[in-house]
């Protein structure tokens, strides 16, 4: 069940990067789950969810300017399966199997970098604007986040 949640957590990162890691950190600060004998047990620190949350929220600002590169370009991509793989890790340390974890989060990140591509670029198609798009996809993170973290 961890590795599953994991891969989620991973997918969420391939939605938006920095709200994987800031929700599972939120999970470790707060003992919803104990990474503290694990090599990650920095994502359980007390300001670990606060410097997580500060990127989060700038990612979201950002995200939203037309500016910003696709998430499919190696810089993006690059920090969406490192920060999958982060995340799925702490998920997967918290039951003993961190590698595993790692592995499942990047995955989950590489599955949600492009189905998150694709269903975005359908949605703004239908609305005929990115904005609601980007929206819709901002909450099924942050929501989606939760309730992993919350199932862990």
């Amino acid at each position: 069940m961890l590795l599953f949640l994991a891969f989620l957590i991973g997918i969420i990162a391939g939605l938006r990067a920095m709200t994987a890691p800031a929700v599972v950190a939120w999970g470790a600060s707060l003992g919803w789950f104990d990474v503290s004998s694990t090599p990650l047990a920095f994502m359980g620190y007390r300001w670990t969810p606060w410097v997580f949350t500060l990127f989060a929220l700038v990612e979201l600002i950002t995200d939203q300017l037309p500016s910003t590169p696709s998430r499919k370009v190696p810089m993006q991509f690059a920090a969406r399966i490192i920060m999958g793989g982060l995340s799925g890790g702490v998920i997967g340390a918290s039951g003993g199997s961190l590698l595993a974890g790692l592995v499942a989060g990047a995955i989950g990140a590489v599955a949600g970098t492009f189905g998150g591509a694709a269903a975005r670029g359908k949605m703004a198609a239908t609305f005929n604007s990115d904005r609601p798009a980007a929206l819709i996809e901002d909450a099924v993170a942050i929501i989606g986040a939760l309730l992993i973290v919350a199932a862990v």
